[in-house]
Parts: C-alpha cells; sequence; structure tokens
C-alpha cells in the first residue's frame, strides 16, 4: 500500500533553496528590456541605478545565470520563517467529493502575512550592502508594505510606504503594523510629493492605485539623497528572490513522487505566481515535463485577459520605466469595491512574455465568487485566506468540482500566498450582501489603453 501523504510537508532546514531560480535562463523568447521614457532606448545599468540598489539592478538585468546565490545572510533570515508548509488539502478534497488532489503551498506562516517577505529582506539586505539610510515603496492591500516595514526594521532602515488610499482607509491595522516597525505611511495620492498634487488635482476625490503610489515613491527616492526605490511585485528581480515558493513546493512534492497536472496562482503584478510556477515552468520550457498553469485575476482589473500587450508606463505619474507588459493602461483605477491587493494596471513582463508564448492560461474571476470560495475553504482548512489567494482557491474549486464530473484523478497545486486576518473588512461586506461585482466595461478599459505611449518595439 502506497504511503500516506502527510497533511502538511515540510522541508528540512538544510533543504531550504540556497540559491534563486531565474526562468529567463530557460526562456526562447527573453522579456522585452525596460526602455528609457524620454529616449525609448533599453534602460541601462547606470540609469536603473539611480533608483534601485546596485546588485538588484544586476539581478533585473541578468537573462542568462540560472542560478543566483542567495546570501547567507538572507538565508539567515528565511530560517526565521522557512521553509514553508506544503499542505495537502484533504478536508477540503473530502467537502468537495472529489478525487482530485488538491495541494497548497502556505506562505502566510510569518508576522507579515504573505509571501512578500521573501523579496523584502533580499531587497533591504542590498540597500544596506550598498550603504543606503533608507528605502520607499508603494504598497496596496499592505502586505508588501507591511513585509518590508520588518526587513527594514531587522536590518536598520529607514521605510517610507505610500500606500493606495482606499486600502489606507480600509485596513488600518495593516497600515499600524507597518508603524509599529518603523516605517512612515502615507495615503496615496498625497500632496506631500508633485506627483501626488498632479493626480489629485486632475482626479479629486480618487481613492488611488498601485500606478499612483509607485510614481510617488520613485519621486521621493530620487530626490533624497541616500534612498532607493524598491518594488515589491511586477519587476524580474522579486520574481526571481519569490522563486523560493517554487522550489521549495517542487522539492517537497518530489520527497513522494508527487508530480502536479495544473499550477494554479493569484496574478496582479506577478510575483507570487512567477514564485509558484518559476521551477515548474523551467522544466516545461526546457521540454523535461508539461504542466496546465493557470494565471486568476480578478475581474474588476483584469489585465490578462482584457488587457494589451504593449509598452506601457509602470506607474501612473508616467516617471518610471517603460515595460512591455499585458496592461489596461497606466491610468486605469480599479473599483474601490475591489477587496483585494491585486489592482495594478500591468502585469510581470516575464509573465506576460510566457503568456504571450501560450506557456500558461489566464482566468478572471467575479471577487463575489471570490469570497464565496474563502469562506469555504476557511471552514474546512482552518485558514482565513488573503482575498488575494482566494482567486487561486476559487479555480482550484472549480478544477476540482470539473474532476468529479469527469472522475479524472488529476493534481492540483494552487498558492496560498498569505492570510486574510486583516482583510475583515472586506469580509464583513461578503457576510452582510454588501459586496458587488464590478466589472469594468469595454468604454472603461478603451479609455485606459487610448493612452498607452506610442513605442515602436
Amino acid at each position: 500500500m502506497a504511503e500516506k501523504i502527510p497533511y502538511k510537508i515540510y522541508l528540512t532546514e538544510n533543504e531550504i533553496p540556497k540559491q534563486w531560480y531565474n526562468v529567463r535562463a530557460d526562456m526562447k523568447n527573453k522579456p522585452a528590456p525596460l526602455l528609457n521614457p524620454g529616449t525609448l532606448e533599453p534602460m541601462t545599468a547606470e540609469e536603473l541605478g539611480a533608483v534601485f540598489c546596485e546588485e538588484l539592478v544586476q539581478q533585473e538585468l541578468d537573462n542568462d545565470n540560472p542560478y543566483i546565490d542567495i546570501p547567507q545572510e538572507i538565508q539567515d533570515f528565511y530560517k526565521m520563517y522557512r521553509p514553508a508548509p506544503l499542505v495537502r488539502a484533504y478536508c477540503l478534497e473530502e467537502a468537495l467529493g472529489t478525487p482530485a488532489k488538491i495541494y497548497y503551498k502556505f506562505e502566510g506562516n510569518n508576522t507579515s502575512g504573505s509571501h512578500k517577505l521573501n523579496s523584502a529582506i533580499a531587497q533591504a539586505y542590498y540597500a544596506k550592502k550598498q550603504g543606503l539610510k533608507g528605502v520607499t515603496t508603494e504598497t496596496g492591500a499592505g502586505q508588501w508594505g507591511t513585509a518590508l516595514s520588518m526587513a527594514c526594521a531587522y536590518l536598520g532602515l529607514d521605510c517610507k510606504v505610500f500606500m493606495v488610499k482606499v486600502s489606507y482607509e480600509q485596513k488600518p491595522f495593516r497600515r499600524e503594523v507597518m508603524r509599529t516597525y518603523g516605517a512612515e505611511v502615507t495615503p496615496s495620492p498625497s500632496e506631500t510629493t508633485a506627483i501626488g498634487r498632479k493626480i489629485l488635482e486632475e482626479n479629486p476625490g480618487t481613492t488611488g492605485s498601485l500606478g499612483c503610489a509607485i510614481s510617488e515613491a520613485v519621486e521621493v527616492a530620487v530626490g533624497t539623497p541616500g534612498y532607493r526605490y524598491v518594488l515589491g511585485s511586477v519587476l524580474n528581480q522579486v520574481l526571481l528572490h519569490q522563486s523560493v515558493i517554487g522550489l521549495e513546493a517542487k522539492a517537497a512534492l518530489d520527497k513522494y513522487g508527487v508530480k502536479p497536472d495544473m499550477i494554479i496562482g493569484c496574478a496582479g503584478g506577478g510575483s507570487n505566481l512567477g514564485g509558484l510556477i518559476s521551477p515548474f515552468m523551467g522544466e516545461k520550457l526546457r521540454g523535461e515535463a508539461d504542466y496546465q498553469i493557470i494565471a486568476v485575476e480578478p475581474a474588476s482589473c483584469p489585465s490578462f485577459t482584457r488587457g494589451r500587450y504593449a509598452y506601457d508606463f509602470a506607474d501612473t505619474g508616467m516617471v518610471c520605466p517603460l515595460a512591455k507588459m499585458y496592461t489596461l493602461g497606466s491610468g486605469f483605477i480599479p473599483s474601490p469595491n475591489h477587496a483585494g491587493g491585486l489592482r495594478y494596471h500591468g502585469m510581470s513582463p516575464v509573465l506576460s512574455q510566457l503568456y504571450d508564448d501560450g506557456l500558461m492560461e489566464a482566468r478572471a474571476v467575479e471577487q463575489t465568487s471570490v469570497f464565496e470560495a474563502a469562506e469555504m475553504f476557511a471552514r474546512v482548512e482552518g485558514i482565513l485566506p488573503a482575498p488575494e489567494s482566494s482567486h487561486a482557491i476559487r479555480v482550484a474549486i472549480d478544477e476540482a468540482l470539473k474532476c468529479k464530473e469527469t472522475g479524472e484523478e488529476k493534481t492540483i497545486l494552487f498558492g496560498l500566498s498569505g492570510t486574510g486576518y486583516f482583510d475583515l473588512v472586506a469580509y464583513q461586506k461578503f457576510n452582510d450582501g454588501e459586496m458587488d461585482d464590478y466589472i469594468p466595461t469595454d468604454e472603461d478599459l478603451a479609455r485606459g489603453l487610448s493612452k498607452l505611449p506610442n513605442v515602436d518595439r
């Protein structure tokens, strides 16, 4: 009789990855380069170094090295909360009555409550190593800002966070965790920056977006000696750091000879999804294995499923480099009723290239169905999931129910990127029947897409 898979599969401390995996090295079609918005030429390391930390710039531009060593100091920090468990969702399988085997990689077992700490400590480490005084950043729902404030406190760095205004108001406790760790938190758009004042003048009463917050954070970083800007998603370097998720997940599955048929992750800017799928996608790119890989995004911010693959500004203020990605336009601002943090107008250039090459698929889901899935998961698996993660749960449940209809015994892996204990306002709205499913019209999307920069590349 085959050995029963444990509920939770842990690697040993010595099995925590000592190298990050760079999926770009195995991509036949590399992600398009970032462009200087003034010259429309590829950004040089020197130009990027005015905004980002020096070693992070090298990681951003590295398309060739498949593995990059994790500094010992970062490995030591990882041991505070890694390895993260891979969980067999036996209770969910039973509740669904499905023959499918469901696994989830749980990244919420640290104080930040999400996977974001994997890259936050890396970026803070390189800033400290460079001798900087502090860093600036943006945050949507607050997971990234929380993680970065923790990492900066650990390393003795200043941390300035611009938090999307609607989340700043809806999630005061997330804000207070950041402040407890010493971060300065400002609702965005704000009156403290020239870009913020311009956005408020043009859009009075706006609830903000990640694109707005990025603009403000970059302005402060560039204008303040001893500071650099760090980003919690989208960039190549972030997906590199987050590859520890997929590397651990694959190693845990390999221990028991388990091969997933499909891998599912939520997609906002791409950090969680990119990190989860990286080693599996590497096998797919090298022709060693095949997987069905599904990106799940909110129907209210559908960059993959309804966006355009084009060069666009990474920020609303149009001061950042241009990135070729699936985008809704840098001026797109999601509905304030959207409960999760997947509020970015674009998508990781790496994931955008993989999607455009047909190596993965994407689905958009409505938020009431997302919270229905979250509620079911919480009741049977005992974890209150983040709204972002619950997008992946929704599709994992849908796929498991398809297996129930067909009798297929597929193996499903999804990313549970964090917990939802600071998202109770959203859960309250769902429980009180006050949540609706805003979906932008074609006209709404056309307004943002009409302002894409004219780049002939």
